[in-house]
């Protein structure tokens, strides 16, 4: 796992407006986007706005077992990166979901300088401080995207697809 990578394999990054509209791009790239900046209630507004996308790509409802823990991987996932935006970067700005037919892309956008990593040693037992490492657990990839020239950060995290 990653902390911090610039494009990372498989990267399923944002394309500009005019990228990825010719028949050169095999694979079909859906993206949803919510600003949090303002808003109140921000953790589960961002849930359901990541199940409202899972039942529009088919993800829900889950056939079976399987789909139904690759949703709720992708829900929990978008609630510790907002969560930990919210406790930690001085708040979460925007959400954004991208589909494949591979993986699922979450990205949170925030105003903070630090960097998230799992808390070392991980202890079970302890309260708190377990987001980022359900994070490592629960996805292909994670990392850090920074601009060159503005505060905040994008931190990011591929999960596979459902078979």
């Amino acid at each position: 796992m990653s902390t911090t990578r610039q494009h990372p394999p498989g990267d399923l990054g944002r394309e500009p407006d005019d990228a990825g509209r010719d028949s050169a791009a095999p694979e079909s790239r859906q993206w949803r986007t919510i600003s949090l900046g303002q808003a109140s209630g921000i953790v589960p507004m961002a849930r359901d706005f990541a199940r409202q996308a899972l039942y529009d790509w088919g993800w829900l409802p889950a056939a079976g077992a399987d789909r139904r823990a690759a949703a709720e991987d992708v829900l929990l996932v978008v609630s510790e990166l907002v969560t930990n935006a919210c406790l930690h970067a001085e708040g979460p700005e925007e959400l954004r979901i991208a589909c494949t037919p591979k993986a699922l892309r979450v990205e949170v956008v925030d105003r903070g300088a630090g960097q998230p990593e799992p808390r070392s040693p991980h202890r079970a037992g302890r309260p708190g401080g377990h987001g980022m490492f359900i994070v490592q657990r629960l996805c292909l990839d994670w990392g850090v995207t920074r601009a060159p020239d503005a505060p905040g950060k994008t931190v990011w995290a591929e999960l596979a697809a459902p078979a």
